[in-house]
């Protein structure tokens, strides 16, 4: 998918603007930031008074903050209630026995917040709400005439994160939108789909209006299978999120998911090293045994041992890749059309795989077991496990150390195959373009929707008649968005040395009038005639009237990032006019005519 650069707009609807008071409102700005706050958005709101540190990953939000988080929610609201979803509340509060047949209290170990009533009963503080939801709708839902059904909330979850880091991007309170559509049918009226496409239009519309620069993403699909699963990433040149793509088409994905481009491969005929087996003790990872072997990690190979889920019969799978690849689990289960996991290695040592020595040789000893090679582990001479703990070998040869029949490009079937295995990375060949290299760049995420599919249905038995009176369980969608997370980001996206810089749409005040001289009645007269007019037009005024140095009012009006500065001064007052700047530009303002301030504001909003 493109990247999309939102248009911004000052105003989301015509409503009359809030005109607020330095003085009367608390903004208690910092000249450092505490020393654990590295990322931009942790230590620029924490230093613009935005929010306060409770505890570990847990803030205050302080009034700018506050200011921020309503605006980002009201969009979402808005964009919500236009896609036909209904807003609803569901408790913070999950009794533990929902989580009884879905295992998601096993799931997420240690990151579900844990607590016991005074009657000895369990229960946690939701981290999101599937299985709440599943089981309200099942109880309210009886017929098939009811749906396709779209409820959300705009609420606070619960992380018990080990080490909480960079402010809200990564707390263990956060505000988060979640929706959940129900569905009867996958494809046609009503179905699945149609809701997946409207959710991820007003996606789009969220984060197009909140002013930000985001890049939609391909992701892991779905239970469903297809391409059930989108991201929507801020981008960031500090986002954690590796985004892969192709410069000619606009195809974009993440890492997990992202496809690689055709890539010619063969099995070399001839082996010019002899195989010889190596001790390699104590050394974990590539790079040790690399350096260790007097090779590149690039001309080793990485074998990582899965199993299948499911089914009676034990089957494994052998996934090799050149050394300073990553498997990608996702594509080593779309090879063979089952899923898999990574195995248990208690139970795979027991099955002689030598794990962390594992040779690709393993799918010649075991009668159950696959094997898939990535196309740049085929041609050449290569170093890689001995199947025997602390040992490797150098001068592997495909061809000659392999008893089985290799595969040919083009021709593949059986135990044995070639392909597409592997994370992608910067210079990978296009899967959109021939001629195109993949590109990477960071971003956040701050929105993902995805077909959930009959997972939390099955669990609840959420099972209704359909129009032919025929027992069908529920098909169900969900699709959240991180709000906390989406001003954090957009501070990480926007921002420089001097400190935020908010997209016009959600900053906490459009406008900032600075009074040189509070005491001056004509000063004061004219910032709250002018803030009366801006408030008119719905545009948001903070009037800065604190008895403080000029120095300390334009530092702190840049610190706290309100995109237009107006600054009334007796000198420019001399010229019936206001010195006006626009938090973007560089240096000094220019003189304005007061009666000409407003359409300027207006103006320049609208066209920022």
């Amino acid at each position: 998918m493109s990247t999309q650069t939102a248009s911004n707009s000052p105003i989301t609807n015509r409503r009359r603007g809030t005109i607020q008071r330095w003085s009367r409102t608390l903004i208690p700005t910092l000249r450092e930031a505490p020393a654990e706050a590295v990322n931009p958005s942790h230590r620029l709101m924490l230093r613009a008074g935005c929010i306060r540190q409770v505890g570990a990953g847990v803030y205050e939000f302080l009034p700018l903050g506050m200011r921020v988080l309503q605006k980002v929610s009201q969009i979402v609201r808005e964009e919500m209630d236009a896609a036909g979803s209904a807003e609803m509340l569901m408790p913070a509060i999950v009794p533990l026995e929902l989580y009884a047949d879905t295992k998601r209290d096993v799931e997420y170990g240690d990151l579900l917040f844990r607590l016991t009533d005074r009657h000895g009963r369990g229960a946690a503080l939701g981290p999101t709400h599937e299985e709440t939801v599943t089981e309200m709708a099942k109880g309210s839902v009886s017929s098939y005439k009811q749906l396709p059904l779209n409820v959300y909330q705009i609420q606070t979850k619960f992380r018990d994160e080990f080490r909480p880091r960079a402010g809200l991007l990564r707390g263990r309170e956060f505000l988060m939108k979640d929706a959940y559509s129900f569905h009867l049918s996958v494809e046609g009226e009503g179905g699945l789909n149609e809701t997946y496409d409207r959710m991820y239009q007003a996606y789009v519309n969220v984060f197009t209006r909140c002013g930000l620069d985001f890049t939609v993403v391909e992701a892991e699909a779905g239970p469903i299978g297809g391409s059930a699963s989108h991201e929507f990433m801020v981008n960031a040149d500090t986002g954690e999120d590796t985004i892969m793509v192709c410069p000619a088409t606009g195809y974009a994905a993440n890492v997990e998911k992202c496809e690689i481009g055709e890539r010619t491969w063969s099995f070399d005929k001839s082996a010019p090293a002899e195989l010889t087996k190596k001790h390699t003790p104590g050394m974990p990872g590539i790079d040790l045994v690399a350096e260790h072997l007097g090779v590149k990690p690039e001309q080793m190979l990485k074998t990582i041992v899965f199993q299948k889920v499911g089914g009676e019969k034990r089957k494994y799978v052998l996934a090799t890749v050149r050394g300073d690849h990553d498997v990608n689990e996702g594509k080593v289960r779309d090879t063979f059309g089952f899923p898999v996991e990574i195995a248990d290695e208690k139970e795979a040592k027991e099955a002689g795989f030598a794990i962390g020595y594992v040779s690709p040789k393993m799918v010649e000893r075991r009668d159950d077991t696959l094997l898939v090679i990535d196309p740049d582990a085929t041609a050449g001479t290569w170093a890689t496990g001995a199947d025997e703990k602390d040992h490797h070998v150098t001068g592997f040869s495909w061809s000659r150390d392999l008893d089985a029949e290799l595969p040919e490009q083009g021709k593949q079937s059986g135990r044995i195959r070639v392909g597409d295995i592997r994370n992608a990375v910067t210079g990978d060949p296009s899967p959109r373009n021939a001629s195109a290299k993949l590109e990477a760049k960071r971003g956040i995420e701050v929105g993902h929707i995805f077909k959930l599919g009959t997972k939390y249905a099955d669990a609840f038995k959420f099972i209704i008649l359909d129009e032919k009176q025929k027992k069908q369980t529920v098909i169900m969608g969900c699709y959240g968005i991180g709000v906390s997370r989406t001003v954090a980001s957009s501070v990480e996206m926007s921002h420089d040395d001097s400190g935020i810089v908010w997209p016009i749409p959600i900053a906490p005040y459009h406008v900032i009038i600075t009074v040189m001289d509070p005491d001056k009645d004509e000063h004061a007269k004219v910032a709250a005639d002018l803030s009366e007019k801006l408030a008119d037009e719905g545009v948001d005024v903070i009037i800065d009237d604190r008895k403080e140095r000029p120095g300390v009012k334009f530092k702190d009006a840049d610190l706290i990032g309100i995109p237009v500065r107006i600054t009334i001064g007796d000198k420019a007052l001399a010229d019936e006019s206001v010195e006006f700047k626009l938090r973007t530009d560089d240096g000094k303002g220019r003189l304005v005519e007061i009666a000409h301030v407003v359409q300027e504001t207006l103006s320049k909003l609208s066209n920022a």
